[in-house]
This record gives structure tokens, C-alpha cells and sequence, in this order.
């Protein structure tokens, strides 16, 4: 996202606390490639410190912030929820006051597919009820919605929130599947398979995401949510033997029970966005895929 602005003429303030949820030097590496860029500035803090905060936004040149910081991670959640309403809630709590004290009118917010969750209708609408989250995740993504609206209503902010779909590609996070498989099955140990392999998930690739990014920056107007998925869900088992072909190398499975939290399937309506945001997926997963191995590998 920062390289994209960046390349777009944008100035842009990156606030992150390197966060040792995964090893920290991953996240330091990924932004070596624009740290020495003029239109790049890094701030070390927490989005839970409102001093931090203050210190990014007093100058008063700042025109619109994108909070794409969280606590990540549905399984997680449920062994920890403290922490993640701390970061999720809190956080957002005081971003969202800096923006107010500050003067800043436009606000995008990273949310989730998760706050869906076991919804029965597909594809998940922005109008469907999401009032029955399970995880403590998830529940933290539609508070943050929730406080999102709160202060647009209150303060005139201009609010995007963005419930973005299974997100994979180059630098995605190590914990999550495709990584994780990617990097077991080159080290031929077995990967860990929840469930039958039915499970499906609205993959999408970070390109595509990023392009919806900037939609909703230059159309962030009063509040507005919208989905940000491919709209092509694909099966675990499916992923898993697509990974394959792209590696070259066949999966050793270790199945595993369905742990709670976790949805049966994710799938994105993407015509409001489509239509208002100018949001068209154009990444089938068999090409992502491929594109995301080249990275791995090149990485390794």
C-alpha cells in the first residue's frame, strides 16, 4: 500500500509498533525497499498511544488516514481476546479522536470478511445482518465499524470501512495458510488441513485489494462500507492442490479437526464497490498463486 502511494504522488507517514506477533525484522524488511524514499516518513509507535498519535497528526498536513493496523487473526482471538480488543477497539478509539482533534476529514478503516460470520445467504452483502460474529476478532472488526460510524456522524469525518476478503501475495503474513503451505510443503513436512477440505475462501490477491484501497480513498464520502473480495470462492482442498502445481512438489496432509471461530466459507458481493468504487478483481488464484511462489522463492 505505502509503495503504491508512493508511486501515486503521495506523501506518506507509515505508524507501526513492529509488533512481535511474527519476527519483526519480516515487517522491517518489507518496507527496506521505500524507507530512504523522500515521500516516506516511518514513526515507531502504537496506535493505542495517543501521544504517538498526536505526534503524526499535528502538523496538520495530514489528509487522510488509512488504518490498515490490527491485531490479525481469528484463532489467536479466542486465546487472547484482551489483547485484541486492546489493539482492535482501543486503537481505533484513538485514532479515530486524533482525526477529530486534529482536523483530519477523511478516514478508510480496514475491517473483515470475518464479521460475517456463519452467514447462510452468499454471496455476504454489505446489507446482510452482522450481528452474530464467533470469534473475539471478528466481534472486535464490526465494533470497529460501529465506533467508525460513531464519529462520522458526530464529527463530520468522511468514513470508508472495507471488509477485505482472505488477502494473499507477496509479503503476506507467515501465519497465514498459503505462506504456511508454501513453506512446509518445500520443506516436505506435512501441512495442517482443518476439516474435509470443503471449506472455501474468497481469496484475494493484494493487488487487487490495494487498487480498492485507493478507490475508497478518493471516493470517501460521509460513510460508506464496502467488500473487497475476489468474488470467486475456492475450496481448501483446491488451493492446496493449486499450490502444489505451482510449487511442483505434492502436499503431505495432516488433518486436523475445525476449530471454533473458524466459517464454513467466505464470499464477497463486490457490484456496490464495483460500482461506486470502480473495483474490478482481476487476479484469478491460479495466477496469484504463481506470483506468490516466485516471491517466496526469491525470498528464501
Amino acid at each position: 500500500m505505502c509503495e503504491r502511494l508512493i508511486s501515486d504522488g503521495w506523501a506518506v507517514v507509515g505508524l507501526d509498533n513492529f509488533d512481535d506477533f511474527y519476527d519483526p525484522a519480516v515487517k522491517r524488511a518489507n518496507i527496506a525497499g521505500f524507507l530512504e524514499n523522500d515521500r516516506f516518513e516511518l514513526v515507531e509507535g502504537d496506535i493505542r498511544d495517543a501521544n504517538a498519535v498526536g505526534s503524526v497528526l499535528a502538523g496538520g498536513d495530514i489528509d487522510i488516514i488509512v488504518h490498515l493496523a490490527d491485531r490479525a487473526g481469528v484463532r489467536p482471538s479466542i486465546k487472547d481476546p484482551l489483547t485484541y480488543q486492546d489493539v482492535n477497539i482501543n486503537g481505533t478509539m484513538v485514532l479515530l479522536e486524533g482525526a477529530k482533534q486534529f482536523g483530519v476529514k477523511k478516514f478508510v478503516f480496514g475491517s473483515s470478511s470475518s464479521v460475517y460470520g456463519n452467514n447462510e445467504k452468499v454471496p455476504f452483502s454489505e446489507t446482510d445482518n452482522v450481528d452474530f460474529p464467533i470469534s473475539p476478532y471478528a466481534a472486535t472488526k464490526k465494533a470497529g465499524e460501529l465506533i467508525c460510524h460513531t464519529y462520522s456522524h458526530l464529527y463530520g469525518i468522511d468514513m470508508v470501512c472495507l471488509r477485505l476478503f482472505t488477502v494473499y501475495g507477496p509479503r503476506q503474513r507467515p501465519d497465514l495458510a498459503i505462506h504456511k503451505f508454501c513453506k512446509l510443503i518445500e520443506a516436505d513436512e506435512p501441512i495442517p488441513v482443518f476439516g474435509d477440505g470443503s471449506m472455501r475462501r474468497d481469496f484475494t490477491y493484494i493487488d487487487d485489494i490495494i487498487d480498492g484501497v485507493v478507490g475508497a480513498m478518493e471516493r470517501c464520502e460521509r460513510y460508506e462500507i464496502y467488500n473487497l473480495g475476489e468474488s470467486r470462492p475456492v475450496r481448501l482442498d483446491v488451493m492446496i492442490s493449486e499450490i502444489e502445481k505451482a510449487l511442483g512438489k505434492k502436499a503431505r496432509i495432516n488433518r486436523l479437526p475445525v476449530p471454533p471461530g473458524d466459517v464454513k466459507q467466505t464470499y464477497a458481493d463486490v457490484s456496490k464497490a464495483k460500482e461506486r468504487l470502480g473495483y474490478e478483481p482481476k487476479t484469478e488464484i491460479t495466477v496469484g498463486l504463481e506470483r506468490f511462489v516466485d516471491w517466496f522463492r526469491d525470498s528464501q
